[in-house]
């Protein structure tokens, strides 16, 4: 089914069979920098089309987005979804050879790191693999962000964007952005210092390494978020010159409208879209923040985006 590609090794799993009508492998590729990254990748049964990446929000696995990779592959995509570098099954030690911390505590990471080390593999392993497919690229809030950040994204052909914002605290709304100020410099930092790492029972998710949340706490306690850093990445925003659509939500309090716009503007070199939808106007109650990803939209916000990807 998948080959024995160079830089890739199977994990065994029960999930070699059917979901949706479409083949599923469980997959392990090196970083950048080596490190072994654990991905699932879906495929059609019929003819591949296109290409799909779909890029984490932070302290969320991979699993959030197999229904929806799922449902792209159905649609003709071959499909990645992937763990950074101390998330999900990009932690734990998944096979003889990797090494794979069972701990956060002295494990060096920063969310520069996910997109300069992590994203840039991902992407890269795509291109290469599906060299003859266009190549999409999901981002799911610092997903999206981390689409400026790589120094391959001229790779990539169409953009979608899901509730990926420039988050400083400032764009959130009232009472929220005061709690998430409040809870990450005063709560999550001396939390990082103490322990080594953010705990997820904090309220965050997932276990995050002490960089990747210190740096997430400075981006989000800056009026600019990210592009108030130093960081030379930032200079690659304006080097992606595909089609971008960023969809943020009515109801969503992190990723408000402004704040979409605001990472948007990083991409100089094109005009990207940016659409708001309202939970009524897909027959919905609430979206928020990670509502798209659940399948009731299947039929709505999903096909829209497969869609647009697809160039239907």
């Amino acid at each position: 089914m998948l080959g024995q590609a160079q830089g890739i090794r199977r994990i065994p799993t029960a999930m070699g069979a059917a979901l949706d009508d479409v083949f599923i492998d469980q997959i392990s590729f090196p970083a950048a920098d080596g490190y072994a990254l654990t991905g699932t990748l879906f495929l059609p049964r019929g003819a591949k089309r296109h290409a799909v990446v779909i890029n984490s929000a932070t302290a969320v696995p991979r699993k959030i987005y197999r229904g929806f990779a799922s449902y792209l592959a159905h649609r003709g995509c071959a499909v990645l979804t992937y763990d950074y570098r101390g998330i999900g099954d990009s932690r734990l030690p998944a096979m003889v050879g990797y090494n794979r911390p069972k701990s956060l505590v002295g494990f060096k990471a920063s969310m520069s790191d996910w997109a300069a080390l992590d994203v840039t593999a991902a992407v890269s392993w795509m291109r290469e693999r599906y060299h003859a497919l266009p190549l999409a690229y999901i981002g799911h809030s610092f997903g999206g962000q981390a689409l400026g950040l790589i120094a391959n994204n001229s790779e990539i052909s169409r953009a979608a964007l899901v509730a990926s914002q420039a988050a400083t605290w400032r764009l959130m709304t009232s009472p929220e952005k005061y709690r998430v100020y409040a809870f990450m410099n005063f709560v999550g930092v001396p939390l990082a210092h103490a322990l080594g790492y953010a705990p997820g029972w904090a309220g965050i998710g997932e276990d995050l390494p002490k960089g990747v949340f210190l740096q997430w706490t400075e981006w989000v306690s800056s009026p600019r978020y990210l592009f108030d850093s130093k960081l030379p990445a930032l200079e690659n925003f304006a080097k992606f010159k595909g089609e971008l659509r960023a969809l943020c939500f009515s109801d969503d309090p992190w990723a408000t409208r402004p704040a979409v716009e605001l990472l948007a503007s990083g991409f100089t070199a094109i005009k990207p879209e940016v659409l708001m939808v309202k939970p009524s106007d897909v027959g919905a109650k609430e979206i928020g923040h990670f509502g798209f990803f659940r399948p009731e939209h299947r039929d709505t916000l999903w096909r829209g985006v497969a869609e647009w990807i697809q160039g239907e």
